[in-house]
């Protein structure tokens, strides 16, 4: 690989360099800034006073992205490795918004997908202060997912029974007009969110509803509690490991310049994954 497309990985796909680091800032706060962007473009009054001076810097972020995007590819051996991965679809659909809003008629609406950009903050987290804990959190929640599963089953279940028995107590005279609208009404009321549209009548109506509502408080508790103790038995595991090997971290910010993955030891000198030299 040429010097340059060596360097220009370094700064664009790397956070251990000065110039890496200093690149992903700019590119975080221009991630902000676009979406304040999209945010103030929805305020009608302040769009038709200021649209230009919108429109011209939503051109000077989107052609910033769009040059970042050219750059990611010419600088990996196997592009098509990164159009196709999860952030390089995410750069293209939150980049491509702006110039089919001038190619093809009504599409302005996917202007919206710019919002897209916030999830590349997490790849631009990817900083080593930061890494550790995400993957201690990446870990956890992995480790969390099948508790986390058959807890979301048992609450759909207990909200298809006590929103069946709601539709049988209170029926269409208090709203609850169906047995799908009921289990809508339990759900709302098992997350206390509590929008008030529909509401029990009768007394033992309010009685289940009571019952629904102290359940909520402890269901909310559950999932948290779930990866809380995962996250601090990763913690833990992490923290061991640390102590029988000191003389490095097991993970850091470089990405292969050949298949583009990421995850390496600090002491690797070729890829896991392809074998490239790093």
């Amino acid at each position: 690989m040429p010097k340059w497309k060596n360097t220009l990985h370094e700064v664009i796909y790397e956070a251990d360099t000065p110039a890496g680091k200093m690149f992903d800032i700019i590119l975080f706060i221009l991630i902000i800034f676009s979406v304040i962007l999209v945010m103030l473009e929805s305020i009608d009054d302040f769009n038709e006073h200021y649209h230009g001076i919108l429109l011209t810097l939503e051109w000077a972020v989107t052609i910033f992205f769009t040059l970042e995007y050219i750059a990611r590819l010419v600088s990996i051996k196997k592009p098509l490795r990164y159009v196709f991965s999860f952030y390089g679809i995410i750069d293209f659909l939150s980049t491509i918004p702006l110039y089919l809003s001038y190619i093809l008629a009504g599409s302005q609406v996917l202007l919206a997908v710019r919002a897209f950009r916030l999830l590349r903050i997490f790849r631009i987290l990817k900083l080593v202060k930061f890494i550790g804990e995400a993957s201690q959190l990446q870990s956890a929640l992995k480790a969390s997912k099948t508790k986390i599963a058959v807890f979301i089953y048992v609450v759909l279940i207990l909200s298809v029974i006590l929103g069946t028995l709601m539709y049988i107590v209170e029926g269409d005279d208090a709203g609850f007009t169906s047995i799908p609208r009921s289990i809508y009404w339990t759900i709302v009321t098992l997350t206390t969110v509590g929008y008030g549209d529909i509401a029990p009548q009768s007394n033992l109506g309010q009685f289940l509803a009571t019952v629904i509502m102290i359940l909520g408080y402890g269901i909310i508790a559950v999932p948290t509690g779930i990866v809380t103790a995962e996250f601090a038995r990763s913690k833990k595991s992490h923290e061991e490991e640390d102590e029988e090997n000191t003389h490095y971290v097991h993970i850091n910010t470089q990405a292969c310049p050949n298949c583009g993955i990421e995850g390496h030891r600090d002491d690797a000198t070729h890829c896991f994954n392809c074998g490239h030299v790093l």
